[in-house]
């Protein structure tokens, strides 16, 4: 007999991804395809989701996934989907797609503005509902589709987030759970379920909602066209899955209230469950429901920490791409071989990235390097890339203290997780800036992991996505913070505060360019 797997359907926003987990939560076999976003020219900011072309890309995963891991379809006992959040997909009322976009779709900046216009409190009573503001949210890219594409909005019967779309294209059923759903702006924190009032309050029909289950639902079977598409069986049970921040943190272990994690990846995302759900009444932290049924986390982003080492990494770093090749090593992990040489404190090298989180006001400085100096011993590639490293941390550090003081919770210690996790110097200086008890687990694609956890709770093998977690999640290392160099990098935290507050003020005099503003800004 077969031994029983799961597939776990993951719409990253770089990548679509199709992994196969046996019940003890390894993984067997992973097929993934990059992807691009496009932008229409004709609409600045626009990132626009191509339904087809992506649904073909994740079906060709799904095969060789099967391929790779030597299994007949007949062992793949459930199917769930996670997904970047915030990306939409709109649909006509024969179940077609109509339109869709990526979470870092920014078009509709001027749709927010005039949202703020028109109604200046509607942003700030719709957020003390639903823990989101027009930032990120679907509010204004509807308004938006109303505007300029006024067709495809009369045409719209049914709106969904992206891990939907896939659940939809397997199983035909469009529906919506509330950890991606929540990041829509539109589903209330109490309820888990859409508010209508805010839909009619910006002229948005509520009946394009579709139905909201909780994640881990089975919800419906592969059908004919989908098998035909991906090799799956015909009637394998589809699972609702989530949004990826929260399926992270499951998969983490992150699955109960007080418990926190960095996510660090591309952007940097730290999330504190919360034991009850509660507004920021400053507006600078989301608020989201998890993919745990009662629970809800507050989140701060620290914006584009991978990309800032993957600048560095190619603008700076040839020979050490050379070396590191020759030695058959990442090349970050002989950058951190390096920086490891460095004092805390990176010789005051104080860097310009991403801002705390703040939702309210949420804009960046231009990105910038402070505090050089010409002598090349006390300022050189080593000590730089410490520095970025030091200042994700204080970021990370900063956002977890807004989010823990929302919740109500002191934090005890820290789940650290992602491609930023994989070195050995990361998760302590993540330790000493936070003063915290750092575990990283073994888990590399805890997102993945957890969407194949719901899979297994949808038929009944785990009785919780707790429990699930608890069965499966392992440590690798565990870092404890050192306290002397906790108080020097207290002190780092207040000079780049202040250094960051004056580049934002060259940033307001029109002398340098944010490195991002949210739409409406």
């Amino acid at each position: 007999m077969t031994t029983p797997h799961v597939l776990a359907i993951d719409a990253g926003t770089g990548s679509g991804r199709a992994v196969i987990f046996d019940r003890g939560g390894r993984q067997v076999a992973v097929a993934q395809e990059e992807w691009t976003h496009l932008s229409d020219p004709r609409y600045p900011g626009s990132m626009e989701f191509d339904c087809a072309a992506n649904w073909a890309l994740l079906a060709g995963c799904v095969r060789r996934a099967l391929a790779s891991a030597g299994l007949p379809a007949s062992a793949i006992r459930a199917v769930s989907a996670t997904s970047m959040r915030e990306g939409i997909v709109l649909w006509d009322k024969d179940g077609r797609e109509l339109w869709a976009c990526a979470n870092v779709d920014s078009r509709a900046s001027d749709e927010t503005k005039a949202l703020k216009a028109a109604m200046p409190d509607f942003e700030r009573d719709a957020y003390a509902v639903t823990g989101q503001t027009f930032a990120l949210g679907a509010i204004p890219r509807l308004k938006w589709i109303e505007r300029h594409l006024p067709d495809v909005y009369a045409r719209t019967a049914r709106m969904c987030m992206l891990s939907d779309w896939i659940v939809a294209r397997l199983s035909g059923e469009i529906a919506c759970d509330p950890s991606n759903g929540g990041t829509s702006g539109l589903l209330a924190l109490d309820t888990r379920t859409w508010d209508a009032d805010i839909a009619r309050r910006a002229g948005i029909d509520p009946a394009i909602l579709p139905p909201v289950h909780e994640t881990g639902t089975a919800i419906g079977r592969v059908t004919a066209a989908a098998a035909a598409d991906t090799g799956l069986a015909v009637g394998t049970p589809v699972v609702v899955g989530g949004g990826d921040v929260q399926f992270g943190a499951l998969g983490l272990g992150v699955a109960r209230a007080g418990e926190a994690a960095v996510l660090g990846g591309t952007f940097w995302q730290e999330v504190v469950n919360m034991p009850r759900p509660t507004a920021d009444p400053a507006m600078r932290v989301r608020v989201n429901p998890h993919v745990v049924p009662g629970l809800s986390q507050a989140e701060g982003i620290a914006f584009m920490v991978g990309m800032t080492t993957r600048w560095f990494r190619d603008a700076f770093c040839d020979e050490e791409k050379r070396i590191a090749t020759e030695r058959g090593i990442d090349v970050y992990a002989l950058l951190e071989e390096k920086s490891a040489t460095v004092a805390p404190g990176a010789n005051g090298i104080l860097p310009i990235f991403s801002d705390v989180m703040n939702c309210a006001a949420w804009y960046h400085a231009a990105p910038s390097l402070l505090n050089l100096s010409l002598d090349a011993s006390v300022c050189g590639k080593p000590q730089i890339f410490r520095a970025i490293q030091e200042n994700a941390a204080i970021v990370a550090s900063e956002n977890l203290r807004l989010a823990a003081n929302l919740a109500g919770v002191t934090l005890t210690d820290l789940v650290f997780a992602g491609g930023a996790s994989k070195g050995a110097l990361w998760g302590q200086i993540l330790s000493d800036v936070t003063g915290l008890p750092v575990k990283v687990p073994e888990v590399t694609e805890a997102t993945a992991l957890a969407a194949g956890l719901a899979a297994w709770v949808g038929i009944g093998e785990y009785a919780s996505l707790p429990e699930a977690a608890d069965a499966v999640v392992r440590w690798r290392r565990r870092y404890e913070p050192d306290v002397s160099r906790h108080s020097l990098y207290g002190e780092v935290t207040e000079r780049w505060r202040e250094a960051y507050a004056a580049q934002r003020r060259l940033v307001d005099a029109g002398i340098t360019r944010s490195m991002w503003k949210a739409p409406g800004l």
